[in-house]
């Protein structure tokens, strides 16, 4: 049986660790040591037909994940049009900023583990601050663009935060290339 410690691990790893791990064994058991990495993984074993025992222990909690015969882990294959995903902010959400950098770097992290990817990733007036001086979520984008997902970076927007010299990944477009991105792609703004 496949152990995972996902002790310490940020949202979404415990469950994107968890996932692969079931793809690749019929029984896991993995460990973590927070309510809601405990939730989001028991989650991902209910909604995958596992059958699931918890074991609650000291600080942690140990969730067993046994594959049910006929059942496989969900793999998305819906035939849908190509995605674009659209930052208008370097924010996630609205609220505190520290708060906001760890969702950020979370989302975009994730987009490595989804499949298919996304076609492109635009970043628009304070969202260029995320290819820029983000470094948390640069690794994530640089990894992404080496797997083909284009990062676009409006240059007016950079020219206005005085950030051109600063891109870090991705390329510097214009509001035409943009809009016909927008029109051409589905769109989800984040």
């Amino acid at each position: 049986m496949k152990e995972i410690d996902a002790r310490g691990l940020n949202c979404p790893e415990p469950v994107v660790l968890s996932k692969k791990a079931l793809e690749e064994n019929n029984e896991i058991i993995t460990i973590v040591d927070n309510e809601v990495a405990f939730n989001n993984v028991k989650k991902l074993a209910v909604n995958n037909g596992c059958e699931v025992e918890v074991i609650e222990e000291n600080d942690s909690y140990k969730i067993k994940m046994i594959k049910t015969e006929g059942k496989k882990i969900e793999v998305n294959n819906k035939a849908e049009k190509a995605k674009v995903y659209f930052f208008k902010s370097d924010q996630l959400g609205k609220g505190e900023d520290e708060l906001s950098n760890v969702l950020v770097k979370g989302f975009i992290h994730t987009l490595l583990e989804v499949d298919p990817l996304p076609e492109k990733i635009i970043f628009m007036n304070s969202g260029v601050n995320i290819p820029s001086k983000n470094e948390d979520a640069i690794d994530s984008l640089q990894s992404l663009e080496e797997k083909g997902v284009e990062i676009l970076a409006c240059g007016t927007c950079l020219d206005y935060y005085g950030l051109k010299d600063e891109l870090k990944v991705g390329s510097i477009s214009n509001m035409y290339e943009i809009v016909e991105s927008l029109n051409d792609y589905e769109v989800l703004s984040i």
